[in-house]
């Protein structure tokens, strides 16, 4: 078995090939997990199917130990918190990460070109993507793998130019029923959701029509916190916002700002929190919810920037009374 360095450690059953290795199984002890980028100095290019699934059968090929740092005693991928894949990964095959049950980041590239049917099999708690985009050309990976799931998705893009995107697709529900006599299902999709999950064309993102959704979703049954959170993000990393959507979403915003300064606490989030503030000050009882929220946190820079915000809300400045 050969044994070479990486950031993360991993058992690795791989097949060498005349563009690359393909990984035909991986295990790792680590919640935070980098699969290498080559291995015999060769690219690795491919994701067998299973590759990482929890439950595999062994395969035969070669065997290569990578180390990177301090082992856990327990090699179990149903422990992977976080996922980094290479660089020069181009194929994932079929049901690659099922039952990943812990699972919540995938990092990749727009490199990427090829998702297998069911890769994400049983990954609950899977709700955060984060997408390097090398170049301008965007890539059919993220379209298949926001098309394949109905939680909703945290999507964050960073763009060669140096923007960053960050998008939420919302959870929508879908169910199935049996007309029995007939023998046939009935498809049944709630809200309006499923179109943000579907809103690619020939596989490419375009924000003008991520944008161009919002009013029906609001009109149709949705959750709230979904819809703050999906605001959030666009005002928050505005890239391709036109002056008509942002007027939406900040009106949006200032009627739940409570909620959302609340938001942007929980992310720890300053410039976020800092924006919000900036779309009007809030009224007396909720800068005062704000400022308990902010000290509980121990979050000083919310803090500070409320106790000044406190001094100018109206209400802020009550008559106090003195007996001598």
């Amino acid at each position: 078995m050969e044994t070479i360095s990486a950031l993360t450690n991993w058992r690795l059953t791989v097949r060498r090939e005349e563009s690359g290795v393909t990984i035909l199984r991986a295990v790792t002890c680590d919640k935070r997990a980098v699969l290498p980028e080559e291995i015999f100095g060769l690219p690795v290019t491919a994701l067998h199917n299973r590759a990482l699934a929890f439950g595999a059968v062994p395969v035969e090929g070669e065997e290569v130990r990578t180390l990177g740092g301090a082992e856990n005693e327990e090699w179990d991928n149903r422990n992977i918190t976080e996922l980094t894949l290479p660089q020069s990964l181009r194929e994932i095959g079929d049901y690659c990460f099922m039952n990943l049950r812990s699972m919540e980041t995938l990092r990749f590239y727009d490199t990427l070109r090829t998702t297998g049917s069911a890769s994400f099999m049983n990954c609950r708690s899977f709700t955060r993507v984060e997408l390097t985009r090398p170049g301008a050309e965007q890539g059919p990976a993220l379209a298949s793998i926001v098309r394949s799931l109905q939680q909703e998705l945290d999507v964050t893009i960073r763009r060669p130019d140096g923007d960053t995107l960050r998008l939420l697709f919302p959870e929508y529900v879908e169910s199935f029923t049996e007309n029995r006599p007939a023998h046939y299902f009935q498809l049944w999709i709630s809200g309006k959701a499923y179109t943000y999950h579907n809103i690619f064309r020939d596989k490419a993102l375009f924000v003008s029509d991520y944008d161009a959704l919002w009013q029906d979703y609001l009109a149709a049954e949705h959750d709230e916190d979904s819809a703050l959170r999906l605001a959030y993000c666009r005002l928050r990393y505005p890239a391709e916002l036109s002056d008509g959507a942002r007027a939406q979403y900040t009106a949006y915003l200032r009627e739940r700002i409570g909620k959302a300064l609340s938001f942007a606490m929980g992310e720890k989030d300053m410039r976020g929190f800092k924006m919000l503030l900036d779309l009007g000050t809030p009224d007396a009882q909720t800068l005062e919810t704000a400022l308990n929220e902010a000290r509980d946190l121990r979050l000083t820079e919310a803090t500070a920037m409320l106790l000044e915000r406190r001094r100018g809300a109206p209400g802020a400045g009550r008559m106090r009374k003195f007996e001598l």
